[in-house]
């Protein structure tokens, strides 16, 4: 009896213990019918400090983190290996920013549509938890910080 009352004590010890991760005010920018990339903003929060590691979605054959940085005038975007999570300190990606890239789109993204996008986070002792979001379709013409440079998602910007 005691070794089973040990046993249980050890079981409920080592349940892997996850930051605890919440992602606020997601949602996916429109595009037109022939449109095959658009971008997805949220803001993330992680209790601990922990680490974007990837994003997918079915509506998405290459989802990735990327970033837009201004390079001698020219706004370039890139893809990000992985995104630091500080602890209690919301993360926010958003257009002309860090934010996830859905390309190879299987369809139209149209407003009030949803996307489900699977996030795969890390945390500091190394274990990888996936959180599920669902993100609203916006209008292509919805409001960004930095309206002029991302009409369009990517039209003249260097990747």
């Amino acid at each position: 009896m005691k070794s089973m009352i040990t046993t249980l004590a050890l079981a409920a010890f080592s349940v892997t213990a996850f930051a605890d991760v919440t992602v606020k005010d997601s949602w996916v920018r429109g595009t037109t019918p022939a449109q095959k990339a658009t971008g997805a903003f949220m803001q993330i929060t992680s209790s601990d400090a922990a680490t974007l590691l990837s994003a997918s979605s079915p509506a998405a054959g290459v989802v990735e983190i990327h970033t837009m940085k201004m390079e001698d005038g020219v706004m370039k975007m890139r893809a990000l290996p992985k995104l630091d999570l500080p602890a209690g300190k919301a993360v926010q990606l958003q257009p002309g920013g860090n934010h996830v890239m859905l390309m190879d789109l299987k369809q139209q993204m149209k407003p009030g549509d949803v996307v489900p996008i699977t996030l795969k986070i890390e945390g500091k002792d190394k274990k990888v938890q996936t959180v599920e979001i669902k993100a609203e379709v916006r209008d292509l013409a919805a409001p960004a910080t930095m309206d002029k440079m991302d009409k369009g998602h990517g039209a003249g910007m260097k990747h």
